[in-house]
């Protein structure tokens, strides 16, 4: 196989973590219009049940999970921009794949299509980062990534209720026409990046060797335990505010903007602070008991009658957990990407997205359960699972840079 998209090409006159951030930016337009409507689609269009597109998506992410190792893979030895830019053509095509879809079946395969593409865009676009930043910025421009993300996330999220305000089928078919044209537009930016080389495998050397890596593994594990806290900001808290406080129905809105807010203006900044991969282990660290204190506050929202004073324990409990979610973003960027050898950046990317896709299959799940069953008690197990992951990120870091100093 050969990717002709990978040709010489001359540097753009945009820096290239501006291209890639704007690139970011049009991706996540697209899909904040489609995630908060995409449901409703399904459901009140084409007729699916919700438990039928619950098992769909749900195997959709577990599918793409595992499609990220091998198609980071091919950016390594391919090339990472024209892998990129294939795959960002890809999820264009999965999206309108969505539009012909009248049966369970034709769903769970377009969906396992749509994640496959997505975590393998994110590995390949991980892996031309790597190659193009410096390693002391690359964290930096992965935090501009993230606000850039984030701020096409609102507002595509902001277009995706115009579309559920006017609740017909020609609205729903604009969003997912608007979000295969927002990824038509990624590919265009990713092509204007420079090319990067390519790497040869070596003599007798596994093609997937991220799967034997099992300290990178370890790794990965903990920080997919860390990104629980994604269904925790998105499920277990809308559930919790409206099923067990006090608090006004639209608490969860302000709590979702405030969030977003937080990382747009200070995603950077946290980022800004790292100096090394030992500092990134420690802002993990600190990661893990913002996130179990954010656990308490939550948890205590639901003392009291009050709505105004549940709203402002809410609004305390999501700050915290905010900055937790930026310290673990930034220090787990920067693992990922200092414990991946050079030449094998898309692969272990693709590996280390994983937890992404797990967070989201049974996050779900396992949030509802725990949290808005159990109630206290399974606040603070959350909140004692979130600390022990960054405790134990130290340790399996130190171990991960030992084997790979041994090979």
């Amino acid at each position: 196989m050969t990717v002709t998209l990978d040709r010489p090409a001359k540097a753009p006159k945009t820096a290239p973590g501006r291209l890639l951030a704007a690139a970011q930016l049009a991706g996540s337009l697209g899909d904040g219009a489609f995630l908060t409507c995409s449901v409703l689609f399904f459901t009140r269009i084409v007729g699916l049940t919700p438990a039928q597109v619950g098992l769909g998506l749900t195997l959709g992410w577990a599918v793409g999970s595992v499609a990220g190792v091998p198609l980071g893979h091919l950016a390594d030895r391919h090339g990472a921009r024209g892998s990129a830019v294939l795959l960002a053509l890809a999820t264009s095509v999965s999206i309108l794949a969505f539009l012909v879809v009248r049966s369970p079946l034709l769903f769970v395969l377009a969906a396992c299509l749509y994640a496959s593409c997505q975590t393998g865009l994110a590995a390949a676009r991980q892996a031309l980062l790597a190659a193009l930043a410096d390693p002391e910025h690359r964290t930096r421009i992965r935090a501009q990534l993230q606000s850039a993300g984030n701020a096409g996330l609102a507002v595509g999220a902001g277009l995706g209720g115009l579309a559920l305000s006017a609740d017909t089928a020609s609205a729903y078919l604009t969003v997912f026409v608007l979000d295969a044209v927002t990824f038509l537009v990624t590919a265009a930016m990713l092509f204007a990046l420079p090319s990067v080389t390519t790497s040869a495998p070596r003599e007798g050397e596994p093609k997937l060797a991220v799967l034997r890596d099992r300290p990178y593994a370890v790794v990965t594990l903990l920080n997919a335990i860390l990104l629980l806290r994604m269904p925790l900001l998105s499920v277990a808290i809308p559930l919790w505010v409206v099923e067990r406080t006090a608090a006004p129905g639209w608490t969860v809105s302000a709590l979702f903007v405030l969030n977003t807010v937080v990382v747009v203006l200070f995603q950077v900044r946290v980022a800004g602070r790292l100096a090394s991969i030992g500092s990134a282990a420690r802002m993990v660290r600190r990661s893990g008991v913002l996130l179990f204190a954010s656990c308490v506050a939550f948890a205590l929202s639901a003392s009291g009658t009050s709505p105004w004073v549940a709203f402002a324990v809410l609004v305390v409990g999501a700050l915290v957990q905010v900055f937790g979610e930026m310290l673990q973003s930034a220090g787990t960027w920067e693992i990922g990407f200092a414990l991946a050898p050079a030449d094998k950046q898309g692969q272990y990317q693709g590996f280390f997205g994983t937890g992404t896709s797990v967070a989201r299959a049974i996050g779900p799940v396992l949030l509802s359960t725990v949290v808005i069953g159990w109630g206290l008690p399974g606040w603070l197990l959350m909140g004692a699972i979130f600390l022990a992951a960054g405790f134990a990120m130290g340790p399996a870091v130190r171990w991960a840079r030992t084997s790979a100093g041994a090979r």
